[in-house]
């Protein structure tokens, strides 16, 4: 089927109690894993690129996989930018086709962020594509994504007037998890979570949960969670499909060998990630 767009899908999940997972996609293997795992369990998915990635191999590359996968599977698939970091990159990826957009003015001011966020949601509500957004600052460093030490938690308050002022369709918050690899076991305020929920109605999302315990990923579905970033862990599993192949026949020289190997490993990954967001069997909700 065609590319759908993010917003019945999240409406759907929250109107469900279950989450849709995002899933940041590198290469053409990593599409193909991702939309043959969404394929196998019956479950909509979101695909996702950075700035950086896009900067890789531009939004046109990336778009073209995920339309291909899309056409070809039967379940829904969505393409989002993650991280949009500028009104110019967001307004690029709404012409190359991309059917969700987040802009993150999160490194701003409050009133910064605010515009920026308007902005693109004025410029998106036409072609009906909808906008996430970020308010308080998701720690760690990723590419060029860096939340320097967090701490800067989602204010319950900020919140709901953050969505009233710009017309969001899904809100990014700010828990305590962090992007790239963590340092311990992060510790979630899941009780900051459940406020925001009293005072915010449109989907909640969870970012850098890479590495966080599935309970707890689960829990904060529970409370009102319904879109799950991953990123940080579909690079370690298509890494290690590639030195599996490597270590053991250093010699190999045709790179389908070991990406296919890393497509593999993507795959596995993606489909336990889904049975933690619940989404098993829910590809034809409304």
């Amino acid at each position: 089927m065609a590319l759908v767009t993010t917003k019945q899908l999240l409406l759907d999940a929250q109107k469900g109690g279950y989450a849709v997972g995002a899933f940041n996609v590198e290469n053409m293997e990593m599409v193909q894993a991702v939309v043959a795992a969404a394929e196998e369990l019956q479950s909509p998915v979101i695909l996702q690129t950075t700035p950086s990635t896009v900067k890789y191999a531009d939004l046109d590359f990336f778009y073209a996989n995920a339309k291909v996968a899309a056409e070809n599977a039967s379940v829904p698939v969505a393409m989002h930018l993650d991280h949009g970091n500028s009104f110019e990159l967001a307004m690029r990826a709404l012409r190359v086709g991309y059917t969700s957009i987040m802009i993150d003015g999160s490194h701003d001011s409050f009133e910064e962020n605010i515009a920026v966020t308007k902005a693109v949601v004025d410029a998106c509500r036409p072609s009906h594509v909808p906008v996430e957004a970020e308010l308080g600052k998701v720690g760690g460093k990723e590419d060029d994504l860096d939340g320097g030490e967090g701490g800067g938690y989602t204010v319950p308050s900020e919140a709901a007037e953050f969505v009233k002022a710009t017309g969001i369709d899904s809100l990014a918050v700010a828990i305590g998890t962090a992007h790239g690899v963590y340092q311990g076991t992060p510790k979630l305020d899941v009780n900051r979570l459940s406020e925001i929920r009293e005072v915010v109605s449109i989907p909640l999302v969870l970012h850098g949960t890479s590495g966080v315990p599935d309970d707890a990923v689960r829990e904060c579905i529970k409370r009102g969670i319904c879109k799950v970033n991953y990123a940080t862990d579909l690079r370690i599993a298509f890494s290690n499909g590639v030195k599996e192949i490597l270590d053991a026949a250093p010699d190999t020289i045709d790179p389908k060998k070991y990406n296919a190997c890393g497509r593999k490993y993507v795959k596995e990954y993606v489909k336990g990630k889904m049975e933690v967001c619940n989404s098993v069997g829910k590809a034809n909700r409304g």
